[in-house]
């Protein structure tokens, strides 16, 4: 099982970028693939071609009308099921004995 996180945006269009996010989290929600909304990007977990999948989507939604397109992106994959994106979680405050912030 792949997560992948992944920060995405365009070049050249001021200061404020949210509509543009807001169309990329639009793909992504209407994909099917789980994943977890953070400030600074978005986790997908899934299979590799699934999120690989929903990354292209994101370029091609942006593609459309933006010159330059921006995006970092690291993933970790591990053998075995899914829900990595709240086991990993779980397993750290198991850990400290106590919730963080998510």
């Amino acid at each position: 099982m792949v997560l992948l996180e992944f920060a995405m945006s365009p070049g050249g269009k001021g200061e404020s970028i949210s509509p543009y996010v807001a169309r990329i989290l639009d793909v992504i929600d209407k994909s099917g693939v789980p994943y977890q909304l953070t400030p600074m990007g978005t986790v997908l977990e899934g299979d590799f071609d699934a999120v690989m999948a929903v990354v292209a989507a994101c370029y091609r939604e942006l593609e459309r009308d933006c010159t330059r397109i921006s995006m970092n992106l690291k993933m970790d994959y591990r053998a075995g099921p899914a829900s990595r994106l709240k086991s990993k979680i779980e397993k750290v405050e198991q850990a400290l004995g106590r919730k963080l912030s998510t």
